[in-house]
């Protein structure tokens, strides 16, 4: 609160009430004295024409000029006598002393008359003249019956009164009393002032203590003096700042423990995380490392002779080591996407692309379910990461393959109503979703209606995987579903305009090779079980293999005279020694960058960046064989499209 505020609104509610009072008091003594003043004048007035009307009685009775000449000019010593007029009962001016104000006499009648000009600010007044009766009758004589008659009228005096000198005295009497106003008000104002500095000097102490208390400084405190008017007001605000700073110094000191509290409980809870994180990490990679063994091995198992029992038995092998390698690549994925270790690779395609790779990919598995798998053409190009985007599709139809009894699934898409983005949507006429499930599908390993954990209804890891993605890629997803009714998910991707499509350059598909007889490949494996599972599996797709457990064996394979066309290298080797270190000082002594690869049961994000910066492609164990396959068959056909490059 400013100090002008407070000193101005004192001096009002000091001099407000005086104001009126005062300007009340004088509008009443005005009035009185101004009819007090006017009532005098009348008077007057009447009085000097009765006084005239009286003396002239003779002069009329005489017909005496210059005695009625002499009572009018006697009559003009008064100050306020303008002119007077001495007439007889015929209306004849007789005698006339001044300066008339008026033309014409007015009409005179028996009764005293009076008549205001305010033009001339004058008044003219009309005295009867009548002649005097004395009776001449003995006093002790009764009184004759009747009225006496009425009295004859000699003349008139005519006296003409300016009120100047009334209107004078009144403007003097508004002058004095705007003056002891205005003294009043100044008085008033002055005692204000001298009074009300002893109250907002008090207020504006206390406003700048609050003001520095609300700023924080709570050691703030209002000197308190002996006759202060707000003295019981500034003990109270001390005596609450006292207590404010004494909370605040005691919720600091619980701060401060709760804070200490917190850091101890985050430091053990950091290094059960870290504990944790090498336990799973240890236990993953000791999981994934027998797991790819035993899927090389089935693979192998699976290409050999057998009677219909065993292959039954290895068709059973080949199902769980397929479901494991599920779970741990579903696991692989959500732990990516938790880490932000997916790199995101937007550009422009044509969706018509990933649209046949579905239809291509899915329709054999509808077709044994006894399904219509359904993808409509489209020529629409969007712009998201293919890869990805391609995942969440598959997942989306593996799903609706999955929960569909009979009937069909349908893949489409269509421009959304803003005409910048395409809606692809997902339908199916299976079994439906509550919709009090609606929400908890999208959890890790949540499935409606597989509490026994069945693996061929799936692990329940599709829906929170496309959830994360769509997350990452910010495409709005959205389901809809009614139990016995199907389901339909939608997925919002931005649209390219046509001439931006048209030119981006489509990729020619790589061509692969058929038959891969003879080609060398070296495997750089620490795992016994691992190396002998991967080595039986390529020796039998007619690959020659060489052989090391670390760089050393490596190197000694070359100085040998083993020419590789692929390097197949796992990450972790003994002795501290990495794949990618490995491979680069295997070029370096081969003289060219040999085709190669990398295979790893760590998950971590720090070494799938480390792959990418060293353009290595990396495979998480457990591998699937026609995944391997595929991957040496590109490395081949690349090096036979585009030659050997130099180191």
């Amino acid at each position: 609160m400013k100090m002008v505020d407070i000193r101005t609104r004192m001096l009002l509610a000091a001099l407000l009430p005086v104001t009126l009072i005062a300007i009340l008091l004088a509008g009443v003594f005005l009035a009185s004295r101004f009819g007090d003043l006017g009532e005098a004048y009348h008077q007057r007035a009447r009085s000097l024409a009765r006084q005239l009307a009286t003396a002239s009685e003779y002069g009329l009775f005489s017909d005496n000029i210059t005695h009625l000449q002499t009572i009018a000019s006697g009559a003009l010593r008064e100050s306020d006598v303008r002119s007077v007029a001495i007439v007889n009962a015929q209306g004849d001016v007789l005698v006339f002393a001044g300066k008339a104000g008026f033309k014409t006499p007015p009409v005179l009648s028996r009764q005293e008359d009076e008549k205001f000009d305010p033009v001339k600010r004058t008044d003219l007044l009309s005295q009867p003249v009548t002649a005097s009766q004395v009776r001449l009758d003995d006093l002790f004589e009764a009184n004759a019956a009747g009225a006496e008659a009425p009295s004859p009228v000699l003349g008139h005096v005519l006296i003409e009164f300016s009120r100047d000198a009334l209107f004078q005295r009144e403007r003097d009497m508004l002058l004095l009393g705007l003056a002891v106003t205005l003294a009043c008000l100044l008085f008033g104002g002055v005692l204000a002032v001298r009074l009300g500095r002893g109250v907002i000097h008090p207020i504006l102490s206390v406003s700048r203590i609050i003001e520095r208390i609300g700023r924080g400084e709570l050691s703030a405190r209002a000197t308190v003096l002996p006759g202060d008017p707000l003295r019981d007001l500034q003990q109270g605000l001390n005596l609450m700042a006292e207590r404010l700073e004494s909370g605040r110094d005691e919720l600091e000191q619980r701060v401060a423990m709760a804070t200490l509290e917190l850091r101890q409980k985050k430091e053990e809870a950091e290094t059960a995380t870290l504990a944790k994180s090498r336990f799973l990490a240890a236990a993953s990679h000791d999981l994934r490392q027998p797991t790819h063994a035993l899927g090389m091995f089935v693979a192998r198992l699976a290409q050999l002779p057998h009677d219909a029992q065993t292959s039954q038995l290895i068709g059973n092998l080949e199902a769980s080591v397929q479901a494991l390698q599920n779970l741990l690549d579903g696991l692989l994925d959500i732990s990516r996407l938790e880490a932000k270790a997916v790199q995101v690779q937007l550009r422009p395609f044509a969706l018509a692309e990933l649209f046949d790779q579905l239809q291509h990919g899915l329709t054999i598995s509808a077709v044994e379910k006894g399904l219509l798998l359904r993808v409509r053409p489209t020529a629409v190009w969007v712009m998201s990461d293919a890869t990805l985007l391609h995942r969440i599709l598959l997942n989306l139809v593996v799903n609706a393959l999955r929960y569909t009894r009979q009937g069909s699934v349908l893949v489409a898409c269509r421009v959304a109503g803003d005409g910048q983005h395409v809606r692809i949507e997902v339908w199916d006429s299976g079994i439906g979703i509550a919709p009090e499930h609606h929400e908890a599908i999208f959890k890790e390993f949540y499935q409606v209606g597989n509490t026994e954990r069945d693996r061929s209804k799936g692990l329940g890891l599709g829906l929170n995987i496309v959830e994360r993605t769509a997350q990452l890629l910010g495409h709005r997803l959205q389901m809809h579903s009614t139990l016995g009714g199907g389901t339909r998910f939608s997925l919002l991707v931005p649209l390219v305009p046509l001439g931006a499509a048209m030119a981006v350059p489509v990729p020619q598909p790589v061509e692969t090779l058929n038959n891969l007889a003879g080609l060398v490949v070296l495997v750089v494996e620490d795992d016994a079980l691992a190396r002998e599972g991967l080595v039986s599996l390529l020796e039998s797709w007619g690959y020659v293999v060489g052989v090391a457990d670390g760089l050393s064996a490596a190197l000694s394979q070359l100085e040998a005279g083993l020419i590789p066309d692929v390097i197949v290298s796992d990450y972790r080797l003994r002795d501290e020694e990495n794949g990618i270190e490995t491979i680069r000082q295997l070029r370096t002594k081969a003289g060219w960058l040999i085709p190669a690869c990398l295979m790893s049961g760590d998950t971590d994000a720090g070494l799938m960046q480390a792959a990418k910066d060293a353009s290595l492609t990396l495979l998480h164990k457990p591998v699937r064989p026609a995944k391997l396959r595929s991957l040496i068959r590109r490395l081949a056909a690349d090096v036979q499209a585009n030659g050997a490059d130099l180191v």
